[in-house]
């Protein structure tokens, strides 16, 4: 058996802890990796977590303290997002490989400079968490795609609505940038090419009211345009207040497939191919678990918990086999382009 990676997390807020914990599970589990370093700039949170999950992890109050310790082999860093960019390129400066959360800077230049630095010195070291490329569901809704179980695709609806606000003090690029850069990955993943065209439409119609995390944005629309007579819509929302919503509709010309529902269980995600109006049966169903929740477990971990951990999986299996990684600083650069082009064309208020 190959020596444990060596794993840091920098960054104890809500992400931080769902990943520390998913990475404490494949410890037990597996033993493919150690949680031998935590860094937040709150030494007492990281204490907390340490002694409620009973490890002796070395910890530390800031990342270069931690990129400079020697302590661990590769870092998960889920600190807020204007850090991003400092952080991870601290280090990798250092010679770890990051598995850096969403989105790479939240803006388009800055996506675009750190792109340029981390492809002229580290190429490979960046690793974008991008989830739902692991997502079994979805995995298995692109292997319809491929399959040309509906015909040509013409169009794809993603939609992701949280039931509540940002939280009080959360740091936001817009509600496109931070939260629909899931959605566009997905949808370039999904099809592998890129929009030519691009629009947005939002509004500030009831969150925004309820925090005091400053965003543009409560509700949006994303409106992409390809090559190929093919098309995109993307909904994002801090408004669906009934429960976490999750959602995506590939449409092709032979049929749809449909990934999850609001009003299934939320730890049960269906997959379904339909065909033409008149056939009784779907041509293809399957189920999915989801995730474990509960008190204080944010919502999006039912429906996600598996995909960040297969995620992690990933992470650690490229780490050791030095091999490139799957979703790179690249393929959020290409998010967030089509992002911006969307919102230089924005009706809204």
């Amino acid at each position: 058996m190959t020596k444990p990676i060596k794993l840091g997390i920098a960054g104890l807020g809500r992400m931080g802890w769902v990943h520390a914990g998913h990475a404490l599970e494949l410890e037990r589990e597996t033993g493919a990796c150690q949680v031998a370093a935590l860094a937040d700039a709150d030494v007492g949170r990281a204490r907390r977590f340490a002694s409620e999950a009973g490890i002796n992890a070395a910890i530390f109050g800031n990342v270069a303290e931690l990129a400079a310790s020697g302590a661990c082999d590769a870092v998960f860093v889920v600190t807020p997002t204007a850090l991003h960019r400092e952080h991870a390129a601290a280090l990798v400066r250092a010679g770890l490989r990051v598995l850096l959360e969403k989105p790479l800077t939240g803006s388009l230049a800055g996506d675009e400079e750190f792109c340029r630095e981390l492809d002229a010195a580290h190429p490979d070291a960046v690793m974008l968490a991008f989830q739902r490329r692991f997502d079994p569901a979805l995995q298995y809704a692109k292997e319809l795609m491929a399959r040309g179980t509906v015909g040509r695709v013409f169009k794809i609806y993603s939609a992701l609505e949280d039931s509540g606000p940002a939280p009080n003090g959360y740091q936001s690029d817009g509600i496109l940038p931070d939260m629909s850069i899931h959605n566009v990955d997905e949808i370039l993943w999904l099809t592998g090419i890129a929009p030519r065209a691009a629009a947005v439409i939002g509004a500030r119609i009831h969150g925004h009211k309820l925090t005091t995390c400053q965003e543009d944005f409560d509700d949006a629309l994303l409106y992409l345009w390809f090559e190929g007579e093919m098309v995109a819509q993307v909904q994002v929302s801090r408004n669906h207040v009934s429960g976490y919503r999750v959602e995506t509709v590939i449409y092709g010309e032979e049929g749809q497939i449909h990934i999850g529902r609001f009003d299934q269980r939320p730890r049960e995600i269906l997959v379904q191919a339909f065909g033409r109006r008149g056939r009784a049966e779907p041509l293809a169903s399957r189920a999915f678990p989801g995730g474990r929740g509960g008190d204080g477990v944010p919502e999006f971990v039912e429906r996600f918990g598996p995909a960040y951990k297969a995620e992690l999986v990933e992470f650690l299996s490229c780490c050791e086999r030095g091999a490139a990684f799957p979703a790179t600083h690249r393929d959020g650069l290409r998010a967030q382009r089509a992002i911006a082009m969307g919102m230089a064309r924005v009706v809204g208020e």
